[in-house]
């Protein structure tokens, strides 16, 4: 496993909001959160767990991306989206903990390791930190992660559900 993995708003938020921030250290120990991401992310309420967990949690450390090369950019993603794929590019084997799909099919062509919020709870499920994926994933769906039944029964049964 990487000392280090970089990720976008949405896995961070979702997991924060779950109550399974802990989830994002099964990627690595320490978790990079690029300027743009935390600025994003900042825009909730100061009471959002995501907002909080910026601020009290010690293995989440922002970081400054340099500029985002010409080629990610031709993608026209979202800042954070450009930003989490720029850094992971600049310090190879870097996974990219991203959840779009656009930001996903970039780090595919440039050939960045990426992993996602399901990802993340199949992770945990393989490894027994958790004994069954489902009710996780359920809550991450009322915690506010758009997954649709299709793609959620597929990923189950990958892990024996």
């Amino acid at each position: 496993m990487p000392d280090q993995a970089v990720v976008n708003a949405s896995p961070l938020i979702f997991l924060a909001r779950a109550g399974r921030l802990e989830f994002l250290q099964l990627a690595a120990p320490e978790i990079l959160v690029p300027a743009a991401v935390a600025t994003e992310i900042r825009q909730y309420d100061a009471d959002d767990p995501a907002v909080q967990a910026l601020e009290s949690t010690p293995w989440l450390k922002m970081v400054e991306v340099p500029a985002v090369p010409p080629p990610i950019q031709a993608w026209d993603l979202g800042p954070g989206e450009s930003s989490v794929l720029a850094y992971a590019m600049a310090h190879r084997p870097m996974i990219a903990i991203i959840d779009d799909l656009s930001a996903r099919h970039c780090a595919e062509v440039f050939r960045l390791p990426v992993s996602g919020t399901l990802g993340l709870v199949l992770t945990a499920k393989k490894r027994g930190v958790i004994p069954l994926a489902r009710p996780a994933l359920e809550h991450l769906r009322q915690s506010g992660m758009y997954l649709s039944d299709r793609v959620l029964n597929h990923a189950l049964s990958f892990v024996g559900e």
